[in-house]
């Protein structure tokens, strides 16, 4: 490897000088770039990935690098695309890997600047033999930000370790149509919750020095019909007051340093060639000054997919002009078709050091530029990166605390969502186990887990992680009971011929667990995930028919979902003993899934999502204005069978004593409240105080109710806990008719409540005052103090 303060063409390298103001850094080395070389920073490669076959993603073929990785690599090299999430590798043999091609690049670029390597890690670190943690919507489902941060740090620190510097998650998108197959990947459907929870993850990812990715800014997840990169047809106001918080919140609060735009078309606007969002909102309004990185293959697809560039240099010259920063995953756009829009005068160079300078500022805080970075991982240090035989299984990533926190999370998330009292199960003889969930490890992943993303193009490769089945773990759980596994069917095929031996299974046997749902994965081959959108909200398959044929046995039924949406569950909610919600619950799902039906874990999960009654009627979230509810002048019934924020346990809370401001608040004013909650079960238990705010008349039409504060409450038989609340008058505020977000003053009620459909505590309170306009530096939160 050449010395890199030796470089005969570089004599001198100020920029690698740490005693040096970082600004001064930065201008340093780009006055000593070529415009070619500074190009170089703006894209990736992706080494190994294939562009050839059915297997690659969509438009993947038609996206294939125009030229050879060695003869980018003289130019430099911004990134590195997915060196451990792309194939299966042995956790120590892809570290020295990349260690390898660190050294490559470095070799190969007169300046010796290392590549920023980059990695998925929405479910945990997407790499063979990573924890699997549960998916972001059993995130949600924890009500639990500080739990969620802890995971954060766990997996930033095993990407760390390998020599990874940047992870393309969280999704901060807010689920508008669950029949959109990428809501598992979300948090929720209710912003605040969706904005507190991405942003506790995003503060754990970068405390292990670890560059957060904010993605997919913004609106993707409101496309039409549920179809994956559809267009969105949505407002100026419920843009700026549903799906623009999150980003808004984590922004401002956790420290992240970069943002991946969105494939979303806004009316008819690609957020890509977007420039009053990327740059006029992201940058000049809320301040941010990371870079904003392309989803894979994004800017291509300004002209592949929505007609907006005749040329791949168009292309490039839109996107870098609106402020994307780097083309990922590839190099399509950002190398040869830039530097010819440059020389034909359609755009300028100033942009490219415009983009240059935040890029070398990120590598530069990651150390990437300093004399001493050493490209061998804190992992591999004193080891032979040369010997891949020696390496092999020397590296754990998969370690006894990943799998406590993944457990955790997991049991958190488990929700109960009715109980005619037969949970917790008291000693069962026999179970019948049905249904084709109920022994398959594959179960328990979301899309974005290795073992479905990468994996089961390799299935003669173990999975490389212990995920035990639902059998597994109900045998484990019941030791004395006889446990007779029966599928019924599979996840969606249409074979019919197992159903009369599950019934007589059932039928036989003291309890039925049916355990239904999704498999993940990609672009149709599940569904639930990435380009698996769904029809309706009916169970896949036959699994509705299966559950219907064992309700109608008259036996006692536990219905157990592990999915990646919600379903509409037809007689399940009247016919049904118990109904148990898991959404993807990762490796140590099934444990929490025993755990909760066997009273061992007392359930304290809340939906993120509100069930459906009906698979056909249009899917709606809790958080609709008044013309979405039931009435007089349509003949569908939207209501929810089980809202957002409900859930139940094996214990009882009594909500009483609300004190607080009986007078006027001021517009620029706080509203304090208090109550008691007391646990009045017989076992501890967690209650999730959620509030709500309703406003009954507002100059435009408000959500009829949404979610301000939320805290969980854990307490023993007979202990109370005095909740108290100071919410500031700027957390009413929304988006007026011209566009400014205000604070209006009138009637308000704030709704002390179990679920978004129960509301224990109501306080009225009238705001007095001006309106008030308020911007980004609001009050975003409500204080909330639990005391004992």
């Amino acid at each position: 490897m050449t010395s890199l303060s030796t470089r005969a063409e570089v004599p001198a390298r100020p920029w690698a000088d740490t005693s040096r103001p970082v600004g001064e850094r930065v201008a340093a080395l780009m006055s000593a770039m070529t415009l070619r070389e500074k190009v170089a920073q703006l894209y990736g490669t992706w080494i190994g990935a294939s562009s050839d076959g059915e297997e690659v993603a969509p438009h993947q073929n038609e996206m294939g690098e125009p030229v050879g990785l060695d003869e980018l690599l003289q130019f430099g090299l911004g990134q590195l695309t997915r060196s451990f999430g792309t194939t299966v590798l042995d956790p120590a043999v892809g570290a020295a890997q990349l260690a390898r091609n660190q050294r490559k690049i470095v070799a190969a670029n007169r300046f010796g600047i290392p590549a920023l390597a980059h990695e998925e890690c929405l479910a945990g670190f997407t790499t063979w033999g990573a924890t699997a943690y549960p998916v972001p919507l059993s995130w949600g489902a924890t009500f639990d930000p500080e739990l969620v941060r802890t995971m954060g740090e766990r997996i930033g620190a095993s990407m760390r370790s390998v020599g990874v510097h940047q992870g393309l998650a969280p999704v901060l998108d807010v689920t508008q149509d669950p029949r959109w197959g990428r809501t598992e990947e979300t948090i929720g459907e209710d912003p605040y919750l969706v904005g507190t929870v991405a942003t506790a993850y995003i503060k754990g990812i970068e405390s292990a020095g670890i560059v957060a990715t904010l993605k997919h800014f913004v609106g993707y997840s409101a496309s039409k019909a549920g179809r994956n990169l559809a267009p969105v047809s949505m407002g100026p106001r419920e843009l700026a007051d549903v799906m623009l918080p999150p980003f808004e919140m984590a922004i401002r609060e956790s420290g992240v340093r970069s943002v991946m735009h969105s494939y979303a078309a806004i009316d008819g606007v690609p957020a890509a060639a977007n420039e009053e969002l990327l740059t006029g909102l992201l940058r000049d309004t809320w301040g941010f000054d990371g870079t904003v990185v392309a989803d894979y293959f994004g800017i291509g697809f300004l002209k592949l997919l929505h007609s907006v560039a005749e040329t791949w240099g168009e292309a490039a010259a839109l996107a870098l002009t609106a402020g994307v920063d780097v083309e990922l995953p590839g190099v399509k756009t950002y190398a040869e078709p830039l530097l010819g829009e440059i020389a034909a005068g359609r755009i300028e160079e100033t942009l490219v050091d415009r983009a240059l300078e935040r890029v070398l500022r990120q590598k530069l805080d990651l150390g990437l530029l300093d004399e001493d970075w050493d490209p061998i991982p804190s992992a591999l240090r004193g080891r032979d990166i040369d010997d891949d035989d020696a390496l092999v299984a020397s590296i754990d990533l998969d370690l006894g605390a990943d799998r406590a926190i993944a457990k955790q999370i997991a049991e958190q998330a488990v929700i109960l969502l009715q109980n005619n009292g037969t949970l917790p199960l008291a000693h069962p003889t026999s179970i019948a186990l049905v249904g084709p969930g109920a022994n398959d490890p594959m179960t328990m992943l979301g899309c974005y887990s290795f073992p479905s993303h990468v994996g089961i193009h390799h299935p003669d490769v173990p999975i490389g992680i212990d995920i035990p089945t639902v059998r597994d773990a109900i045998v484990a759980e019941f030791p004395d009971a006889t446990v007779t596994l029966s599928p019924g069917c599979s996840i969606d095929g249409p074979d019919r011929a197992g159903l009369a031996a599950a019934v007589e299974a059932v039928g036989a046997a003291d309890v039925a667990i049916v355990v239904l749902g999704d498999r993940a994965g990609l672009f149709g081959r599940g569904t639930s995930g990435e380009g698996c959108d769904a029809e309706s909200l009916q169970l896949p398959g036959i699994q509705s028919e299966l559950l219907e044929r064992i309700l109608d046995t008259g036996k006692t039924v536990i219905l157990v979902l592990v999915s990646g949406r919600p379903y509409a569950l037809g007689s399940a909610p009247e016919r049904a003993s118990a109904i148990v919600q898991t959404f993807f619950a990762g490796e140590e799902g099934s444990g929490a899934i025993a755990g909760a039906l066997s009273g061992r874990i007392n359930p304290s999960g809340r939906l993120p999502v509100s069930v459906p009654v009906h698979p056909g009627a249009q899917p709606s979230t809790y958080l609709g204005a008044q013309l979405t509810e039931k009435s007089s002048v349509s003949n569908i019934d939207p209501t929810a069978a089980f809202g957002f924020g409900h859930g139940i346990g094996y214990t009882t809370f009594d909500w009483s004593e609300l004190e607080g401001d009986e007078a006027d608040a001021a517009t620029d004013g706080t509203v304090s409240l208090s109550f008691r909650v007391r646990n009045t079960g017989e076992r501890a238990g967690t209650e999730i105080v959620q509030v709500y705010l309703h406003d009954p008349v507002a100059s435009v039409s408000p959500p009829v109710q949404r979610l301000i504060a939320y805290a969980r409450v854990a307490l023993e038989p007979g202990e109370s806990a005095r909740i108290g609340l100071e919410i500031p008058a700027d957390v009413t505020s929304f988006t007026g008719r011209d566009g400014e977000r205000i604070v209006e003053p009138g009637e308000l009620e704030f709704r002390i409540s179990a679920s978004s459909q129960d509301a224990r505590l109501v306080a009225a309170v009238r705001l007095t005052g001006p309106v008030r306009v308020v911007d980004h530096t609001r009050a975003l939160h409500c204080a909330v103090t639990v005391v004992r």
